[in-house]
This record gives C-alpha cells, sequence and structure tokens, in this order.
C-alpha cells in the first residue's frame, strides 16, 4: 500500500502554495531583527558597543543550542494534528508579542536596559525557532515521494525570495513613515517608526503561518522501529568520526562558516554605511531591494548556469565578483551613487549560489558513504547550519565592537575619520571573509566526472550485498 501511495504521488501545487506561506511568515518575522536590530539598538535605545556585543553572543550562541532541544520535543510530540502543525497555530501569537517586545523602547537604564534588551532578543529567538523548526520539519510530512518535496522547497524558496523583495523595498520606508524625528530635510528612524513596523510586520504574520499548518495535513506518517534507539546512537558515534574525516565535508563547512561571516557581517552593518557614509536613510530601501531582486534572478539561473561547468567553480567565480565588488564599493561608493547599486546587483547575483552549496553538502554525503561506508544525512546539514549560527554569533558581537573601534557615536555627525572606519568594516572585512572563504574551495574535489564514478561505485557495492 506505501509503495503504491508513493508512485502515484503528484505535486499539488495548491498545497505548495499553502506551504510557501510559512516561509512568509517566517520572513516577516525576523526581517526587521536580522536588519535593523543592531541599529535600532544604537541609535534608538541607546545600548554600548559593549552591551550590545553581550547580547548578540549570549542571545545567538544560545539560539544555536536549543535548535536541538526543539527537534526533540517535536520528535516526541504525539497530537491528532500531528507533530508539527500544533506549534504553527500555538507558538506565531508569542512570536508576535515577543517581536513587538524587542523593538519597544522600555523607559530603564543601565544594567535593567540591557537585561530586558537581551530577555526580548532571547525570548523572539526561542519562539522563532520553535515555529520555523516546525515549518521546517512539516515538509517531510506533507510528501512522501524525494521529487514532491523538492518542488514544495522550491515553491518556499520563491516565496523567500519574493517577500524578502518586497520587505527590502517597503520596511525602511514604513519606519520612516511612522517616525516624527526629522534630520535636515530628511526624515529619520525613530523609536515609534519602528514599533509600528513591528506591530504590522507581526500582525501580517499570523495568517500566514495559520494558513500554512491549516492547509498543510500531516498524511505521511511513517512508523519508527521500538529497537532503533541503540543503534541510532551508535550510529551518531559512528557519524561524528566519519564527519572529522569527511575532508571534502570540512572544507564545504569552512567555507560556509566564512561565508556566512562576511555576508552576515555585512548586511546587520550595510544601515550604518548608508546612513552615515552615503548620507541618506532613504537609500536603505533602494540597495536592498536592488540585491534581493538579483538573488532572486541568480537563483532561477543556477539550474542553468549549473550545466554550464562545476558547483565548486560557480562559488569561486560568484565569490571573486564579490570581493572585487566590495572593494569597488568601498573605493568609490560614496562618491558614486550608481556603482552601490551596480555592484550592489552583482552582490545580490553573487548570493543565489547558496543553493549550490546545498548541493556540495549532499556530494559530500555521497563521499563519506562512497569511502568510509557509513551513511548519515542528517549530521553533516547539522553541523553545516551550527557554522553559520556560529558566525551570525560572532558577527553580531564582533561587528558593533568594530564600529565603536571605528569611533562611531550614535546619531551623532561623523567624521571623515569615522566613516572611513565604517566602510572598511562594512565592505572590506567582508571582502577579507570571502577570500577566506574561497581558499579551501580550490582543494574540493568532488566534480561531476568523480561523483559520477562514486555513484557507480555505490551501485555495484549495493548490488554485491556490501
Amino acid at each position: 500500500m506505501e509503495t503504491k501511495a508513493i508512485t502515484q504521488e503528484k505535486t499539488n501545487k495548491t498545497l505548495g502554495l499553502f506551504y510557501s506561506f510559512g516561509e512568509v511568515g517566517s520572513q516577516l518575522s525576523w526581517y526587521m531583527i536580522n536588519s535593523y536590530l543592531t541599529l535600532f539598538y544604537t541609535d534608538i535605545v541607546g545600548l554600548s558597543a559593549a552591551a550590545i556585543s553581550f547580547i548578540m553572543l549570549v542571545a545567538r550562541i544560545w539560539d544555536a543550542a536549543n535548535d536541538p532541544m526543539m527537534g526533540l520535543l517535536a520528535d516526541r510530540t504525539q497530537t491528532r494534528w500531528g507533530k508539527f502543525r500544533p506549534y504553527l497555530m500555538i507558538g506565531p501569537p508569542f512570536l508576535a508579542v515577543f517581536n513587538i517586545l524587542t523593538f519597544t523602547v522600555f523607559p530603564v537604564e543601565g544594567a535593567a536596559k540591557v537585561a530586558i534588551c537581551l530577555s526580548c532578543y532571547i525570548a523572539t529567538g526561542m519562539a522563532y525557532t520553535v515555529v520555523n523548526l516546525s515549518y521546517s520539519g512539516l515538509l517531510n510530512r506533507i510528501a512522501r515521494d524525494s521529487r514532491v518535496r523538492t518542488n514544495y522547497a522550491a515553491a518556499k524558496s520563491v516565496a523567500s525570495a519574493v517577500i524578502s523583495m518586497l520587505l527590502s523595498a517597503f520596511a525602511m520606508p514604513v519606519i520612516l513613515y511612522f517616525s516624527t524625528t526629522v534630520n535636515g530635510n530628511e526624515k529619520a528612524a525613530d523609536a515609534r517608526g519602528y514599533l509600528i513596523a513591528a506591530v504590522i510586520l507581526s500582525v501580517l504574520m499570523l495568517p500566514a503561518f495559520w494558513l500554512c499548518a491549516w492547509r498543510c495535513k500531516e498524511t505521511v506518517v511513517i512508523d519508527v522501529p521500538e529497537s532503533s534507539g541503540a543503534k541510532e546512537k551508535k550510529s551518531i558515534l559512528r557519524s561524528l568520526k566519519v564527519s572529522v574525516q569527511n575532508k571534502m565535508l570540512l572544507i564545504i563547512i569552512l567555507n560556509t562558516f566564512m561565508g556566512a561571516m562576511g555576508n552576515i557581517a555585512r548586511m546587520s552593518l550595510l544601515s550604518y554605511y548608508v546612513i552615515y557614509v552615503v548620507g541618506s536613510y532613504t537609500m536603505i530601501a533602494p540597495i536592498y531591494t536592488t540585491m534581493s531582486v538579483f538573488q532572486l534572478i541568480g537563483s532561477m539561473l543556477i539550474p542553468y548556469v549549473i550545466r554550464l561547468t562545476s558547483k565548486r567553480n560557480i562559488c569561486i567565480l560568484m565569490n571573486t565578483a564579490s570581493i572585487i565588488s566590495l572593494i569597488a564599493i568601498f573605493l568609490f561608493g560614496a562618491k558614486i551613487p550608481a556603482v552601490i547599486f551596480i555592484f550592489s546587483a552583482v552582490i545580490g547575483y553573487s548570493n543565489s549560489t547558496a543553493g549550490v552549496g546545498i548541493g556540495m553538502v549532499c556530494d559530500c554525503i555521497e563521499y563519506g558513504d562512497w569511502k568510509y561506508g557509513i551513511r548519515d544525512e542528517a549530521l553533516p546539514f547539522a553541523v553545516t547550519s551550527f557554522s553559520v549560527k556560529l558566525a551570525t554569533a560572532i558577527t553580531g558581537s564582533v561587528g558593533v565592537l568594530l564600529l565603536a573601534a571605528a569611533g562611531y557615536v550614535a546619531g551623532a555627525e561623523q567624521s571623515e575619520a569615522v566613516k572611513m572606519g565604517i566602510n572598511a568594516v562594512v565592505n572590506l572585512i567582508p571582502a577579507a571573509c570571502f577570500v577566506v572563504s574561497t581558499i579551501p574551495l580550490f582543494f574540493y574535489k568532488l566534480d561531476d566526472k568523480m561523483m559520477r564514478q562514486i555513484a557507480s561505485d555505490l551501485d555495484e557495492r549495493k548490488m554485491a550485498g556490501k
């Protein structure tokens, strides 16, 4: 009966649409934090660089740690609605409340202010983990066939690109619209603008998650034998050993970690560059939108580009393009606004290689199976994800300290030396991270020819019963 279900399964476009609403909700809930929280802390709340560094480090390390805990909880959840859907129904209101509190300025000072900001940020991160991890796990419960799951994942990627593009275009204008502060001839973001924008996005987030939970029923249930616990424990220990030995996987992890360091550091501090070096709040949205549009274009073209050369070569080429673009923006961006938009488009297009990196992790799984005779498909992705979260923790903590070291003073007119320092932090340091990220790729050997050989050898091993 199960085989029949698998062979007859087809992609349900309506189901794919409703599943993609969960990604819309995720982006609505996290965009403000990812793009503007550091700026909000320095310019609106008035936190010191040391305080922000402490908040980012503690909150994001905890965020990396609570993922497996939520996974264990979800795996042990048994309800009439399934394992994951209950969290998509119950979790979003809590996420909305904590999101709003994170962008609220409380009338306290000193250590109390830091404690409240830290508590709100941690609570938001935990609520986001509950909802987003449940949303991710839902995919294996709405489709059994691998190709159908891939189609639903593609719908999620398209939704992510579209909503990111819209948020890039409208988030800062909304903040400025509701702000009452005027700086010269332009409006400047203030506490009122941030709070109302957070409320609007949080309210819009709720129906997105609820529509996903309502339509995406958990129809695929795979029973796990009770006796598998001991085997699972043993496989974890063996997989850890294989992961350390798998040189190709270690290369991708290092590449991902340094690439995330460069990308996340720049995106979290880019607003400072636009506001204080370029000198305009209103240019934030167009620059973010330009990157989002070209990332969407790049994502759509990747299936065609991958036919022309290897995954490794695409990543090296795109990293090189990003490095050149960042240097060009550092040298000419403040003087020639067109340079910022041209090279932001290149950077956005280069960011589309994230999907290629996922494919390289899959190749590393095949390589580990071929070389060591052990196949584990969860741990490589878990370690890669952890490397991204570790990069997020480090950049969130160190980035604001680098701004302080450059002489940045919140809300003040910055000197030319400080502007040069901000320019270097936002453009040159990420470029250096991309250089380091590129170097390991030259030692990555899994091209198409080798992968065909690995696939052939694995098939022969399977036929031989080994």
